[in-house]
């Protein structure tokens, strides 16, 4: 991190549900706060301030604050980055602690929608489990500018230890062949997410880096909860190497697909029919599937198609994968609709469950609908449908 010694050093923005942290290093030490909410926090909101830099003994510069109706877990993130950001050496700034209860993570749930939420945006974080997503993805990577990407980590990682999402709490990092992805898991770690989207997958080995610094990370700081892995693959190599990758880590739950990278990899357009994907789109699925995980679909980036959404996500079913991201909580229900078994799917799916049960209870050893012999993978099938008919509410 360099020295900004003698410049304003700045974190945050001057947006809604943030907060604004300039720090003036070759002016005395003093503390000036504006508030949003001064009537009737302001008095909280100088004591914690005050707190935090008095426990630093940081008397490094004017510190000002412009609130805009920040929680105190952004106050906290913003101030940790200013102060980090001079480069003075604060080995005590500790983060908050974990407030909510984690449940380990599952390997096997719905994973129809995946909602991407860009790293450094209180404002739409703080309300990101609210929309009915099966996972967020509080992302670090490509919605987050290389200049924000410090203030990123530590607003993240503060989100976790604090917010209920009610949900699979997902963050992509950056690759660890740069810069960012090795830092990214230094703050996020700690934090104990439920699974890292690791992006640019190209080769078993890049599952396995990811997989070796994390369970370093778990050992220092004594994390014994698992997490989990979701590979991303978005290039032309990645997808030839999607067998060894969805086989690199027993920590994989998912292989996902970035059609957006994809195309321009090979030099193409994406188009709405996709069939610029169709082959790399077989290839994430079958590799998934031979190692017995998840298929996970890319975004569809036109928010306001509704129609092609659902067209699109009903080709996903169709070719096998289990769900998609999105990028607008209003892109949501319109997935959900197409994961959604119909009526007809449900009632044969009833049928077979019946008839290997009756089959077990009269020891048949076999079962039959109709004039069609039913075998395992059938059943299975069968199953599947009307657990999600039933989280659903679809099953009467």
């Amino acid at each position: 991190m360099q020295n900004h010694s003698n410049q304003t050093i700045r974190a945050g923005r001057a947006v809604k549900n943030d907060v604004q942290v300039e720090i003036r290093l070759d002016e005395p030490f003093s503390i000036e706060i504006n508030s949003s909410v001064q009537s009737l926090f302001g008095h909280q909101i100088r004591e914690f301030i005050q707190k935090f830099l008095f426990d630093l003994n940081f008397k490094e510069g004017a510190v000002s604050v412009n609130d805009y109706g920040a929680l105190d877990y952004v106050l906290h993130a913003r101030l940790e980055s200013a102060v980090r950001k001079t480069g003075k050496k604060h080995s005590s700034i500790e983060p908050p602690k974990q407030h909510i209860h984690l449940p380990n993570p599952q390997r096997q749930q719905l994973r129809r929608s995946r909602l991407y939420i860009p790293g450094n945006t209180p404002e739409y974080i703080i309300n990101a489990g609210l929309f009915g997503a099966d996972s967020i993805i509080l992302d670090l990577e490509d919605s987050v500018m290389p200049d924000h990407k410090f203030e990123a980590r530590i607003l993240v990682r503060n989100a976790l230890l604090n917010i209920d999402f009610n949900c699979e709490r997902i963050v992509r990092i950056n690759p660890l062949r740069g810069d960012y992805g090795k830092q990214d898991l230094e703050y996020i770690i700690p934090a104990k997410p439920d699974v890292l989207l690791v992006p640019k997958c190209e080769s078993r080995q890049d599952v396995l880096a990811v997989e070796t610094e994390i369970q370093r990370l778990q050992h220092h700081y004594n994390i014994d909860r698992p997490i989990l892995l979701m590979p991303l693959i978005e290039t032309a190599k990645g997808i030839l190497h999607a067998e060894e990758i969805a086989a690199a880590s027993a920590n994989t739950i998912a292989l996902c697909f970035g059609a957006e990278d994809f195309t321009a990899s090979i030099g193409v357009e994406r188009t709405k029919e996709e069939k610029e994907s169709l082959f790399a789109k077989s290839m994430i699925i079958l590799a998934a599937k031979a190692a017995n995980i998840q298929a996970l679909d890319t975004v569809f980036s036109d928010v306001e198609d509704m129609d092609g959404l659902f067209k699109s996500t009903c080709n996903s079913v169709a070719l096998g994968f289990d769900g998609r991201g999105i990028i607008h909580p209003g892109q949501i229900k319109t997935v959900h609709n197409a994961f959604a078994p119909g009526a007809e799917q449900i009632n044969y799916a009833e049928q077979v469950v019946q008839a290997i049960e009756q089959a077990a209870e009269q020891k048949t050893g076999v079962a039959a609908l109709g004039s069609k012999m039913i075998d395992a993978p059938v059943v299975r099938r069968a199953r599947k449908i009307l657990t999600l008919a039933e989280i659903m509410g679809l099953k009467k």
